[in-house]
C-alpha cells in the first residue's frame, strides 16, 4: 500500500489519509464488519482490497456526499491496489468480487461506496466497468487528488457476479 502512495499517487504517506495502513489489525481485522483481502505471489503481496463500515468524510468530501453514504450502513471499499507487474489479469476484479461477497454476507449494509484517484493509470476505466459514478470531484489542479466517487451495486449473499 505504501508503494502505491509514492509510486502511483506521487505524494507519499500522509497520516491524515493513510493512518489505516499502519494499523491494519485495528482497522481491518478486529472490527467484525471490516476486512482486508491480500493477494500473494509467492511471499510477495501483489494486491489488496479492504472494506470498512464508513462512508466518505466531510471534509474533505462534500457534506451532501457524506450524508448520502453514512457510516454504519455504507461499506466503503479501500486500498484496492495491484502491483503494476500483476495488473490487467483480473486480480483486482476478483478481489472486489470477494469484498462484495463479504459485504453481502454481513447483511446489514445498504450501499457500497468508493472513491478513486483518476491519476492512477487504469483506475477510472476499471471502476467505470464495475460501478456507477456518483460525483466527479476533479478540479484540474494536478497537485491535489483528482477524485471520482462511485457506488457499486449491492450484491445478495448468493449473487455470483460480484
Amino acid at each position: 500500500m505504501l508503494d502505491t502512495f509514492y509510486r502511483d499517487f506521487g505524494y507519499g504517506y500522509r497520516p491524515q489519509w493513510h493512518g489505516d495502513v499502519v494499523d491494519l489489525e485495528g482497522t481491518y481485522l478486529l472490527p467484525c464488519r471490516h476486512t482486508l483481502l491480500v493477494a500473494l505471489h509467492g511471499d510477495e503481496v501483489v494486491g489488496t482490497t479492504a472494506v470498512r463500515a464508513h462512508g466518505p468524510k466531510s471534509p474533505p468530501h462534500p457534506d451532501w456526499l457524506a450524508r448520502l453514504y453514512p457510516d454504519g450502513t455504507t461499506a466503503q471499499l479501500f486500498r484496492v491496489y495491484v502491483a503494476p507487474a500483476h495488473r490487467r489479469r483480473g486480480l483486482a476484479r476478483e478481489m472486489v468480487r470477494q469484498a462484495c461477497r463479504f459485504v453481502a454476507e454481513c447483511g446489514d449494509y445498504r450501499a457500497i461506496y468508493l472513491h478513486t484517484d483518476t491519476r492512477v493509470p487504469g483506475a477510472e476505466v476499471f471502476w467505470r466497468s464495475l460501478a456507477e459514478p456518483v460525483f466527479d470531484d476533479r478540479d484540474g489542479d494536478p497537485e491535489h487528488p483528482q477524485t471520482l466517487h462511485f457506488e457499486l451495486p449491492m450484491p445478495t449473499s448468493c449473487d455470483k457476479s460480484h
